[in-house]
């Protein structure tokens, strides 16, 4: 070889060894010819020990279960010329995975004749750490804004969480007051799971759900002949729940006598079944929740003073969602996603016209009846993004009196006068970007709105 062939060939080799990429080649039989530094790195393999063998020192998992290359006319890159970049894991020297992209290509002279094959490997591990320690601090992030199913990121819900977390290393009763809607069962559960790590009972009972003398059978239990269709032995949802949790929701309803046999059953931790005489120890901790001022029945003589003062050991107030309005954008992530995976439709997420309303909305219901917002906008929505006018009629309406007008006019309104840029991106996103659509709304022509979007720089195209 001619002197600067040599140093042609030297000065290729150097080229190769400086590429971040690993890249080795192969003979027409399988056998690896050559391997650049990349390739130690990545492989853990040297040159010396590479060169000579078969590519299956490589172990990919592309080829997992295949005695690679145990007919080299098999390969893949030798039937189609090629083999698409994938991502895959090869196996180091040391024997852990490593996660790359691997290409192939055959090499052919001008004749055709296969000259031998070309392979690189990305290494990817940088990138994977990379991608975990966002999803890691995805994660935290989201467990900071969440404990159980509640979910909230404001200065109220965040003390919301620190009492949950006090409440659950004790045994004290709890009573829990917010508006209906505002997740007192929730933080109840939330209570309960966060210190029973040894799956002890959680009972629920609604105490306005049933007439007095049910509720008594329901909470205490019964003996066999007890009333008039008692044909057996009842337990109650008391010891149902011993050595656990009894949730008692909508306490504030409970009548006079079913308040005294509750505070017996505070005082005295033991319960008689209807119709019995025998006493049976309990061990349970209580957590009522109410969506009535205690304080006011007490005052009132409605609520026992006593019973009151027993409930409230330990408080927790759960502000209604009007109070929390930073939170609304992070429990309608968490509902579109839910109810997206429910229904089995994709769709992305809500306007920022939606949003507006949803945000400006007073929020009787709280969080359910955001929940049942965003439900009812699944329905009627067809984009991948819920707009305006899928929301229900009465958050269109009360946005409307409250003077948080539609951002574009409803009708074929001659002059939008309250076109923004907002309203725009908004129309064309809920009409996936056919000016002709989002023309026709505004009643203007398509000529118009390509003026508009040139005007506030607003690309042509869907992004």
């Amino acid at each position: 070889m001619k002197t600067h062939e040599l140093w042609n060939v030297h000065f290729l080799n150097q080229i190769i060894d400086t590429m971040a990429e690993g890249l080795f080649t192969l003979d027409d039989q399988g056998i690896i010819t050559s391997w650049n530094q990349a390739m130690e790195k990545i492989s853990g393999f040297s040159a010396l020990e590479a060169v000579g063998s078969r590519c299956d020192i490589l172990k990919c998992s592309r080829c997992y279960g295949k005695q690679c290359p145990a007919d080299i006319n098999a390969c893949g890159v030798m039937v189609h010329g090629r083999t698409e970049a994938k991502e895959c894991f090869v196996r180091h020297k040391d024997g852990y995975d490593v996660p790359v992209i691997k290409n192939a290509r055959l090499a052919k002279d001008d004749r055709g004749r296969i000259l031998g094959i070309v392979e690189t490997i990305t290494d990817l591990t940088e990138l994977s750490l990379a991608q975990k320690t966002a999803e890691d601090a995805r994660r935290q992030l989201q467990q900071a804004f969440r404990l159980g199913n509640i979910i909230g990121k404001s200065p109220a819900m965040q003390n919301v969480f620190d009492a949950v977390r006090a409440a659950a290393d004790s045994r004290a009763t709890v009573l829990i007051q917010g508006e209906s809607g505002t997740g007192k069962e929730l933080v109840a559960k939330a209570i309960h799971f966060n210190a029973s790590k040894d799956q002890r009972p959680l009972v629920t009972v609604n105490c306005s759900a049933l007439s007095e003398t049910l509720l008594e059978s329901e909470l205490f239990g019964h003996v066999k002949g007890a009333f008039t269709g008692a044909h057996k032995d009842h337990m109650g949802r008391f010891e149902q729940a011993d050595t656990g949790t009894i949730f008692l929701d909508e306490i504030g309803e409970l009548t006079s006598y079913m308040q005294v046999k509750l505070l017996r059953v505070l005082q005295e931790r033991e319960i008689e079944r209807v119709g019995d005489t025998k006493k049976r120890k309990i061990d349970i901790r209580i957590i009522a929740a109410t969506n009535k001022d205690l304080t006011d029945l007490t005052r009132k003589g409605a609520f026992r003073e006593d019973l009151f003062y027993r409930l409230k050991v330990f408080t927790i107030q759960i502000p209604p969602l009007r109070n929390r309005k930073a939170d609304i954008p992070l429990l309608v992530e968490n509902f579109v996603h839910k109810t997206g995976k429910r229904e089995n439709k994709r769709i992305k997420g809500v306007s920022p016209g939606a949003m507006k309303i949803l945000m400006s909305h007073a929020w009787h219901g709280n969080v359910r009846e955001l929940e049942n917002a965003i439900e009812h906008a699944f329905v009627v929505c067809r984009t991948d993004y819920i707009a305006q006018t899928d929301l229900p009629m009465e958050l269109q309406a009360a946005a409307k009196h409250a003077g948080v007008t539609a951002m574009y006019p409803a009708s074929a309104d001659p002059v939008p006068k309250n076109l923004t840029r907002e309203a725009l991106v908004d129309l064309l996103t809920q009409c996936q970007w056919n000016k002709a659509e989002v023309a026709r709304r505004i009643g203007k022509s398509r000529t118009l709105v390509w003026k508009f979007m040139k005007k506030w720089d607003i690309p042509l195209k869907q992004p």
